[in-house]
């Protein structure tokens, strides 16, 4: 009897492990995270960061009544060192935006961006030390969201880029030529603004932020196109550019948007369906002049 009972306990054991593990994976996620309170201005919210241990990578305000933080921290930089290309997901933005008069404060969710983004690793302390800082009233940008195996796979609809359908902005002679280059090009180019730079620790890798400031893929013009709702997806911003040994590369527009926008109306996608092509050529002017 008393081995029939521990092999009873053993199987619930397991059945429950498992079935967590599948409660997880099944989890829709969503790609932003309204703080709690809402109410906060951008001072505060890098306070709250660097005292819950981020560091503040840069700030952008993109166009009038919005403001990105970008942070990071050395448990997330590990966690992005970990994956191919994961220094996409290097690090955390957080957005106040003026809707109507009231500041409203969201973050990306890094859960929904780990899987997004094929990242190894647990997400938990990173979540743990934004709820902390900024609170969680509720997550929001697709009504239904999307679980871990859907994001980990995900595109817009049929013949739209998946996540590694990266292109390649420039092929340089090694990776400190591409670093300069790349640096050079964001920090004193035309139509657009350097945010930030992270450096990926044990890899060459790093991850640069850059604000899109002129054409069919300002960011300005974008979001106000798509970006119409109550609750702003402000945090989508800024792009990024990666650095991976002597290549630079981007995420396909059609997929960093989407991603962003997961729920966005194929007519709505078309309004700016000159974009994904605008970004990627002022990007490669840039950074190869």
């Amino acid at each position: 009897m008393k081995k029939l009972l521990t092999a009873t306990a053993l199987v619930v054991g397991i059945y429950s492990s498992l079935a967590s593990s599948i409660s997880w994976a099944d989890e829709a996620l969503k790609p932003y995270v309204l703080a709690n309170p809402a109410a906060v201005k951008a001072d505060d919210v890098k306070k709250a960061l660097t005292a819950n241990g981020f560091q503040i990578a840069g700030t952008v305000s993109p166009y009038a009544g919005a403001t990105v933080i970008v942070a990071t921290n050395d448990a997330l930089k590990k966690i992005a060192s970990a994956s191919k290309f994961g220094g996409y997901g290097a690090m955390i933005r957080v957005a106040v935006t003026d809707v109507n008069g009231q500041p409203q404060a969201s973050y990306v969710n890094p859960e929904y961006m780990k899987n997004a983004y094929r990242m190894k690793g647990d997400m938990t302390p990173i979540t743990t030390a934004l709820e902390q800082a900024l609170g969680k009233d509720k997550s929001f940008g697709s009504a239904d969201g999307l679980s871990a195996s859907e994001l980990r796979k995900y595109h817009y609809m049929m013949a739209m880029p998946y996540f590694d359908d990266q292109l390649e902005l420039g092929e340089f002679d090694n990776y400190q030529a591409a670093l300069a280059k790349v640096e050079a090009g964001l920090t004193n180019g035309k139509g657009v603004k350097k945010v930030y730079r992270i450096d990926i620790p044990g890899k060459e890798e790093a991850v640069f932020g850059v604000a899109i400031t002129e054409g069919d893929g300002a960011d300005k013009t974008v979001m106000s196109a798509i970006d119409t709702g109550a609750l702003r997806h402000t945090a989508h911003l800024p792009y990024e550019v990666l650095v991976s040994g002597k290549n630079a590369y981007m995420l396909h527009g059609k997929f960093r948007i989407a991603q962003s926008f997961p729920d966005l109306s194929m007519g709505n996608f078309m309004s700016i369906s000159a974009a994904p092509d605008a970004i990627e050529t002022i990007l490669k002017e840039n950074i190869n002049k």
